[in-house]
């Protein structure tokens, strides 16, 4: 073999020592960059997950998490309206009357505040139950919902059994209400709202280390307080259902 050659092989040889070098390292460091991304990628997942969780409790009764009961009434536009309708969506829920003269009125004027404010969220929505069924049929419930300014498709005022709806407020969300002839209007009930998630469980907020469950819709956010001096929830109720769009 000439000398010739050797020099070849021996050329060849530190080129590829040289290549191995530089470039080697190189590759090895993308490949293990890629790795470590990829590992960060998964792990961060959960933390995502995590973080879209928000503070507000559920509300537990005999060890099992409060949920909505299953309903179905018929809404404004006399269309069937089940709680199946409201999966996949944060609601707020209320009990109340067309010809209510005293609280009705407001806790109506505070939603559509409410509903206003979300009024580009999708996946939003009102669900008004009335305790007079025998007078509020979908034509008067239509009506009702016109005078208010009821803009949001997914706000149901429903109408239906009576029994149905009295077992409904006060057994599925212990959210009192009764006919009265005694009182004005000849109904009372709660003038609370119940804030639904969107996989149908019962949430709210906890103060002063107990949750609060309800939310006082009564009282306006400009009013501030009521008359016995308690602060207005509606502000409240406003950053929860934020806080719930966002799980």
């Amino acid at each position: 073999m000439s000398k010739k050659t050797n020099y070849s092989y021996i050329g060849i040889a530190f080129i590829i020592l040289v290549f191995g070098i530089i470039f080697i390292p190189k590759i090895v460091d993308r490949i293990s960059n890629s790795d470590i991304s990829r590992q960060e990628s998964r792990s961060d997942q959960p933390k995502e997950k995590e973080l879209k969780k928000s503070d507000l409790v559920f509300i537990p009764n005999n060890g099992v998490n409060r949920k909505v009961p299953n309903f179905s009434f018929t809404n404004q536009y006399g269309k069937t309206i089940t709680n199946k309708d409201f999966e996949g969506k944060v609601y707020v829920i209320e009990f109340f009357f067309t010809t209510c003269p005293t609280i009705c009125p407001r806790m109506n004027r505070n939603l559509i505040q409410i509903q206003n404010e979300f009024k580009d969220f999708d996946d939003f929505g009102v669900a008004s139950f009335t305790i007079n069924p025998d007078f509020d049929t979908p034509e008067i419930l239509k009506a009702y919902a016109s005078k208010y300014g009821v803009t949001n498709p997914n706000w149901h005022l429903m109408t239906g059994n009576k029994e149905a709806i009295y077992k409904l407020s006060n057994e599925g969300f212990y959210i009192y209400a009764a006919a009265n002839d005694d009182v004005e209007g000849g109904f009372e009930h709660s003038g609370n709202f119940a804030l639904i998630d969107k996989n149908g469980f019962i949430r709210c907020r906890v103060v002063n280390g107990n949750p609060i469950i309800y939310y006082n819709g009564i009282t306006s956010e400009s009013e501030k307080t009521d008359e016995d001096g308690k602060l207005e929830e509606i502000s409240a109720l406003k950053e929860d259902i934020k806080k719930l769009l966002n799980e």
